[in-house]
């Protein structure tokens, strides 16, 4: 079995492993795709993802698809051969949190990639049956990767509540960013703002829905989105970059009585927030942690439209090609916007 680590700042090692048998309740999967998320970038580029350091050596990646080779005792309802996506937390189910339905917030989760728990940058992995969903064969795997980072954008309505007619605008054109912008064409939001410096990533944010994308290095991009708005602002902001002071941005450029939703993740430990302009406007402000039970609405929504997300995968690679992949990534290389390995 080949599995890819991070053993060093900015350094991966391939390495040989022996699989084990699944055990009970698990299946092993054969893994075909795995996108590269913007956390395992983080990883790589600055040894840690918000306020959680690496731990070499690490096993990233969580945005699976594949196939089943193998059954553990007490599985049912799966075959070996089926197609499969793979959701990455395993929940306690007895917690608070887990008992009232919001299993993303679980006291004990354990998160295939995060420090500690070997994601899937390898060709074989056992998961709890728990932790399938079925892959339409309309979908190739490839496509089934970006089942992962759209579900992170179903739970992220669930608290910003894009209406019919509304205006929204997303900062960072990023997948999540790109995702988020897809899903909000496919809401019937009215008009789209898109906030991004790589000219790649804004080409394909109008691409896949945008109405207008702002290059912030060339313009302001609150005083943009105000201006376009009459100065009222949108009725909703998604701040999927969290960079220099985009949090802030997304306040500065939401209407009174909107909506700001911050799904991307700090990298600093602190961030410094405009609280009186966001009381005087009265805005809802929420921040998202991953997903919760948006998975099987993912995979509906890929099959249903795939064509509004698919653009976005501009590369694949072989998993021994893992080093290049993250340093074209990091380095904004060839127009990259999201790249797949094929382990």
């Amino acid at each position: 079995m080949a599995v890819a680590e991070l053993v060093s700042y900015r350094s991966f090692r391939l390495r040989e492993d022996t699989p084990v048998p699944p055990a009970f309740g698990e299946v092993q999967v054969r893994v075909e795709a795995v996108g590269i998320c913007g956390s395992d970038l983080h990883f790589f580029l600055d040894g840690h993802i918000g306020d959680i350091p690496a731990a070499y050596p690490q096993v990233m990646g969580h945005e699976p698809a594949g196939v089943i080779t193998a059954l553990g005792e007490g599985v049912s309802g799966w075959s070996v051969g089926d197609r499969v996506a793979l959701e990455p937390p395993i929940y306690c189910y007895h917690c608070e949190w887990c008992m009232s339905g919001r299993h993303n917030l679980c006291e004990s989760v354990r998160f295939f990639s995060s420090p500690g728990e070997p994601g899937f940058f390898r060709d074989h992995a056992n998961v709890p049956a728990a932790n399938l969903l079925a892959l339409p064969a309309s979908l190739s795997f490839d496509e089934g990767s970006l089942f992962e980072p759209i579900s992170i954008i179903l739970h992220s309505f669930r608290f910003g509540q894009p209406r019919m007619g509304e205006t929204a605008a997303v900062l960072g054109a990023g997948p999540i960013g790109l995702c988020t912008i897809a899903c909000l064409r496919l809401a019937g939001v009215k008009r789209i703002y898109s906030v991004e410096p790589v000219p790649e990533r804004r080409e394909m944010a109008v691409r896949l829905g945008a109405d207008a994308s702002i290059d912030p290095r060339e313009a302001d991009p609150v005083k943009a989105v105000l201006r376009e708005t009459g100065g009222r602002g949108v009725d909703v902001t998604f701040d999927c970059a969290t960079q220099d002071d985009t949090v802030n941005q997304a306040l500065y450029m939401t209407a009174p009585g909107g909506r700001a939703v911050i799904t991307g993740v700090p990298q600093v430990h602190r961030v410094a927030l405009d609280f009186h302009h966001m009381r005087r406007k009265e805005l809802g402000f929420f921040s998202v942690r991953r997903a919760n039970h948006t998975g099987d609405a993912a995979v509906r929504l890929l099959e249903e439209h795939p064509r509004a997300f698919t653009p976005m995968i501009t590369h694949t690679f072989p998993l021994t090609g893992v080093q290049r992949a993250f340093e074209m990534l990091g380095a904004y290389q060839d127009g990259v916007t999201k790249i797949v390995l094929r382990p």
